[in-house]
């Protein structure tokens, strides 16, 4: 799969994050900022690149700006900006959270 254009999901409100995901020719970046990043950034760092991989996601810059959001929040966030950046979207996908 193939992000074919930049897509946002998310918000900067309290207990959540935004992503922004955009095409990038080599490789998986992500860029994380976080009030908590001390704590928890390479755990919300995994769970944002977890869900990418199960999306089949290689290529891809994803920024994370994070406000105290829980896994959950992370990875429905990540898939659906995934679900508004690919070319084709597939349904059975939304079971991935």
């Amino acid at each position: 799969m193939k992000i074919v254009k930049e897509a946002l999901a998310g918000t900067l409100e309290s207990s959540d994050l935004l992503v922004r995901i955009a095409p990038k020719e080599d490789g998986l970046e992500l860029v994380l900022q976080s009030e908590v990043i001390h704590q928890f950034g390479p755990h919300i760092e995994k769970v944002a690149r977890d869900c990418l991989a199960r999306l089949g996601i290689t290529e891809a810059l994803v920024v994370i700006e994070d406000k105290g959001a829980l896994d959950c929040v992370v990875a429905a966030r990540v898939q659906t900006a995934v679900s508004r950046a690919v070319d084709e979207w597939n349904p059975d996908w939304s079971a991935l959270s």
